[in-house]
């Protein structure tokens, strides 16, 4: 059916202005929202069931239509029209051109505001899932590599100055621990967001579908909005699953800042796949981190969906205005740009290779085992406030002596102060420094390898929620 449909028009005496249609009409992207427009419209035709406006045959040929509706736009047969405004204006032409003036009884007892409402709402609940499936894979990348480098020495930093000794793993698994909140904050975020706004109509609640439970319970939400204003005027449920995207985003920029840095030749503690970098155009030897730098730079895009979602929210009196289609623009740049940034972050993090012998050799540079000496001198009795000033001058006698700490001869310590006797050598190692740290949550090998088995189980509950599957693949091979 070619002839344009309108769902309003009544009370006006001319056409609508080529600027207004153009500008009103809504972006193509909108197409992805016609599953859960459908599903939307089966679940308000068995409220209209309810609700003696469709008897029992209506119901099947309504219900049959909106089935093979959903087949042809996802086959490509059927598309909208220019003349279309928006999916709901593209469906209900179908519907028309399939069962006549059946096809508009569905529009009774609803409006499009709750109807844009509940398709948005929906997609996000299935795309929060898809994303967090796609996170865990990253998440599961990074746990794999924590595990072939539980005892993997390297520097742990402050400020980006060396500060202690730690494990590669742990650094591993501080990224993993961030991203898997991101993981608990989409469930979070799906239980606030398990609300049904349809049966709210315009604004003030439907005077014919007047079960909207049972439509919520079909959709898959735990019950219907309490406030009909509420329901087709907030977004929060947006800017907040917004929020956990652009977390993410920031949380995987992180990652890839440090990446980066570890691939640069003046550290070369890591090295890129060939499969997962790119190189110049002038330059042959070059074999750049795009990936990360990309994901880096995607990063902005998070948060700038974000805050438009925000800033279009923060001046709307509370009920439904245009200026809301904005929720669409900003949650799909978001969606879609995590479905390509998370799959790429999953390889790159998988196949990086690491030099432990380079990253042990700088594990004491920069006198990262002053600490070790200062709580040895603690230990013994010292305030630690002088055993921070002791230690202070131990490093400063070494800098002028071009060693560090560990290289100092055992019989040096008593000249830089009573308070040191040769015992101290033993905690000045990479291994006693690890060691040491054994207390849940700290970096000693032991502690790791329990953080990351609590990890593990953490993860397969989140799995659970997201219906994902665990990674194909075992400690040691590749991905």
């Amino acid at each position: 059916m070619t002839e344009e449909t309108k769902l309003w028009g009544g009370r006006f005496r001319s056409l609508p202005d080529p600027a207004l249609t153009a500008f009103s009409r809504s972006d193509p992207s909108h197409l992805r929202l016609v599953p859960y427009d459908i599903a939307g419209s089966r679940a308000h035709a068995r409220e209209l069931r309810r609700a003696g406006i469709l008897d029992e045959g209506e119901l099947e040929r309504m219900l049959a239509a909106l089935d093979a509706i959903q087949r042809d736009v996802a086959s490509g047969e059927e598309a909208p029209l220019p003349g279309d405004e928006d999916i709901h204006t593209f469906i209900e032409r179908l519907l028309m051109a399939r069962l006549g003036e059946l096809g508009g009884k569905l529009r009774a007892g609803r409006s499009r505001n709750d109807q844009a409402a509940n398709d948005l709402k929906l997609y996000l609940r299935a795309e929060a899932r898809a994303i967090a499936a796609a996170l865990l894979a990253v998440i599961d990348a990074l746990a794999v590599q924590a595990q072939r480098h539980v005892e993997t020495a390297m520097p742990g930093f402050t400020h980006l100055q060396a500060a202690q000794p730690i494990v590669l793993g742990h650094q591993l698994l501080a990224h993993a621990q961030a991203l898997q909140r991101d993981l608990e904050r989409f469930e979070d975020w799906d239980r606030r967001s398990a609300r049904s706004p349809l049966g709210a109509a315009a604004l003030a609640g439907s005077a014919i579908a007047l079960s909207p439970e049972a439509s919520a319970a079909e959709l898959g939400y735990e019950g219907p909005c309490e406030n009909s204003i509420d329901a087709v005027g907030s977004r929060d449920h947006v800017a907040e699953f917004l929020f956990v995207t652009a977390m993410i985003g920031v949380d995987l920029s992180r990652l890839c800042e440090e990446i980066i840095y570890w691939c640069s030749q003046a550290v070369a503690w890591a090295k890129l796949d060939d499969s997962f970098a790119t190189g110049s155009s002038i330059m042959p030897q070059k074999k750049n981190p795009d990936i990360a730098e990309l994901t880096r730079g995607r990063s902005a895009r998070l948060i700038g969906s974000l805050n438009a979602m925000m800033v279009a929210l923060k001046g709307l009196p509370f009920a439904y205005n245009r200026d809301l289609i904005e929720d669409k623009r900003a949650a799909f740049e978001a969606v879609d740009t995590l479905h390509l940034v998370l799959p790429a972050m999953r390889g790159l993090v998988a196949t990086l290779r690491f030099d432990e012998a380079r990253m042990r050799r700088a594990a004491t540079e920069g006198f990262t085992l002053a600490t070790e000496m200062a709580d040895w001198l603690a230990r013994r009795g010292i305030p630690f406030s002088q055993a921070h000033e002791i230690t202070g001058r131990a490093v400063r006698y070494c800098e002028d002596r071009g060693v560090g700490l560990e290289g100092l001869d055992p019989q040096e310590f008593s000249g830089i102060d009573p308070a040191l006797d040769a015992s101290v050598a033993a905690c000045l190692t990479v291994e006693a420094a690890l060691a040491a740290r054994s207390a849940p949550g700290g970096t000693a090998p032991a502690a790791v390898r329990e953080q990351l088995r609590r990890l593990q189980a953490t993860l397969e509950r989140r799995r659970l929620w997201a219906g994902a599957a665990p990674e194909p693949f075992e400690e040691g091979t590749d991905r």
